[in-house]
């Protein structure tokens, strides 16, 4: 696996304090993009929250991910939430260590209450001391929130006295991309009441639950969900069960549970969305579809990073993107002179280096800049990298609906039917298609679709 190190510069240690207007959460920025550029220590937003207690408990559960590994608990995580201003909402993300889980917490407009919410996108710190600062809020006392440093800080920071070194492997970066490739593909599958959402979520178990338990389901009913002992049209795949535990953490203060998924397919387990409804807020998190298997080997965003017009396209069109809230597809093929089909395939593209998320809620795409380097999630795609280097060493060759590929010593056969790819070997055999092309049928599709890479074609 490969793994950097991500320095995250902080002007201080984030913490709730006292002030002349009541308690004060201050929570510190590190580097980040904004409208005006790259900024080391970006300000989004000062006022109050609406519902101080539930936004800490959310806030915390977000960290909690972030701290979190599902599977193989002994080995440590922590990377610090990604907060983005969208001009009228918050959104603080985090991913897991074991690259299973996506956690998002949207602060929504009638859950702030002070000046508009800035644009942009960086790291947030939340230390130990801050969360259980948060953790001692019990009630909805006036709680004053800023987002980056105070106005006074602006003109005097100096530099940085606080700064964290965290190893960030390559596969977190492609699970943040994988996770939101997987959610453009849910629908709303269920939404239970309050009630109903407490009695399912409290009779989840709790386990650590490391070894992988195969698939489970569960489907709409009258009382709200039940589980099924097979894979019935619209039933929702509950990979790892355990692994909703953050949701916990706000539970009481629930008045929905919202459940997102793809259609069923062959019974194959397959990931999914659990978003809780809180006043003001909403709290999501996207399983991957087993505890053992993170989001960074899913695959479904090779397909995006497979041709050069995707990547022109995508280009043009991140130009006019601008910390939007919500993407519409329709008013960015009118402003770029693409067609909608085209304006989506881009999204996806970008969606690949995390430069923009997915919000099931609203069925729409916002715009995101990851403080960090999202071109590697390219880069260091290990079947990516592989399939371009067959690309560019003539391996290929093309013959009507069927195509063979030179691997080492070995030749496989690639066969499109019905737009599909199928190949002869192992990995096709594992896996069929559900975690994405593999190498030689990625090949494939860059040297048929024209795509730019070093040698020829046979």
């Amino acid at each position: 696996m490969t793994r950097s190190v991500q320095a995250l510069a902080y002007a201080r240690p984030s913490a709730l304090e006292s002030s002349q207007v009541g308690a004060v959460l201050g929570l510190e920025t590190a580097g980040g993009l904004s409208p005006r550029g790259a900024e080391a220590h970006p300000r989004f937003f000062a006022g109050f929250l609406s519902a101080p207690r539930i936004a800490a408990r959310g806030l915390l559960a977000v960290a909690d991910v972030a701290a979190a590994r599902y599977y193989q608990r002994a080995l440590p995580a922590s990377l610090d939430p990604v907060v983005t201003g969208n001009g009228d909402r918050l959104r603080f993300e985090s991913f897991s260590g074991c690259c299973g889980v996506y956690a998002r917490l949207d602060v929504l407009q009638e859950g702030l209450d002070g000046e508009r919410t800035g644009h942009g996108t960086t790291n947030v710190d939340v230390n130990n001391p801050l969360r259980d600062a948060l953790s001692r809020i019990t009630a909805d006392d006036p709680l004053h929130l800023r987002v980056g440093p105070d106005e006074l800080a602006v003109t005097t920071l100096d530099g940085p006295v606080v700064e964290k070194k965290v190893p960030l492997p390559d596969r977190w970066l492609r699970g943040f991309a994988e996770a939101q490739v997987a959610s453009a593909g849910f629908d709303l599958r269920a939404e239970l009441t309050a009630a109903q959402a407490v009695a399912f979520l409290r009779s989840l178990p709790r386990g650590s639950g490391n070894a992988a338990r195969g698939a489970q389901w569960v489907v709409a009913s009258g009382s709200g969900l039940r589980p099924t002992t097979r894979p019935v049209p619209g039933a929702v795949c509950l990979p790892g069960p355990e692994r909703l535990v953050a949701l916990q953490r706000v539970l009481r203060h629930a008045t929905a549970l919202r459940v997102y998924g793809p259609p069923v397919a062959d019974g194959a387990a397959a990931a999914s969305a659990w978003e809780v409804v809180l006043p003001g807020m909403r709290l999501t998190l996207t399983l991957s579809p087993d505890s053992s298997r993170g989001f960074s080997g899913e695959g479904g965003v090779l397909e995006a990073l497979a041709t050069d017009d995707a990547a022109a396209d995508a280009e043009l069109v991140s130009v006019l993107l601008a910390w939007e809230p919500r993407i519409e597809p329709a008013s960015l093929a009118e402003q770029s002179g693409l067609s909608t089909e085209r304006v989506r395939a881009a999204l996806t593209r970008l969606g690949t280096a995390g430069r923009v998320g997915y919000d099931l809620a609203d069925a729409a795409y916002f715009h995101r800049e990851l403080p960090y380097d999202a071109d590697r999630v390219e880069r260091h795609n290990p079947r990516l990298v592989a399939a371009r280097e067959l690309a560019g060493a003539g391996a290929v060759t093309l013959d009507g609906t069927l195509a063979s590929v030179s691997s080492g010593d070995r030749r496989y056969q690639v066969r499109e039917s019905d737009g599909a790819l199928t190949c002869t070997c192992q990995w096709w055999a594992d896996y069929r298609g559900k975690r994405g092309p593999c190498k030689h049928a990625l090949a494939v599709t860059m040297v048929r679709r024209g795509a730019t890479v070093a040698g020829g074609v046979r």
